[in-house]
């Protein structure tokens, strides 16, 4: 049997822990700073992809399996799981499939995924 200490004590992830301590936030805006986010060479014209990839990133490093079973308070985790490989195009170029899995974890009470439940 293993077991496993559970802080009750902890408080829910901040901005700034999740997405770099520049992370600000107002009644209707989010500010990230590129610079604080991984993997991401900031320019003016970042693709909507890129920035989704490093955001997701960044978001990993502090959202772990681990910080998750220790703090109730933590609804969400990171998985990596194996790459594939799938051919795209008439040209039947390779392409590597990486794989990023994010968990949600809420208590059992509607289903569907509503961002305002984590």
């Amino acid at each position: 049997m293993v077991d496993v200490f559970i802080n009750t004590n902890m408080a829910e992830p901040t901005l700034e822990q999740v997405f770099g301590t520049n992370t600000t936030q107002d009644a209707t805006t989010v500010t990230f700073n590129k610079a604080d986010l991984i993997g991401l060479t900031a320019s003016a014209n970042n693709s909507a992809e890129s920035i989704l990839v490093s955001l997701n990133l960044t978001a990993k490093e502090y959202l772990t399996e681990a910080n998750f079973e220790s703090n109730l308070d933590q609804s969400i985790y990171y998985e990596e799981g194996l790459p594939s490989f799938l051919n795209r195009g008439e040209n039947s170029l390779q392409y590597r499939t990486d794989q990023l899995t994010m968990n949600l974890a809420k208590v059992d009470a509607d289903s569907g995924i509503n961002p305002d439940n984590y």
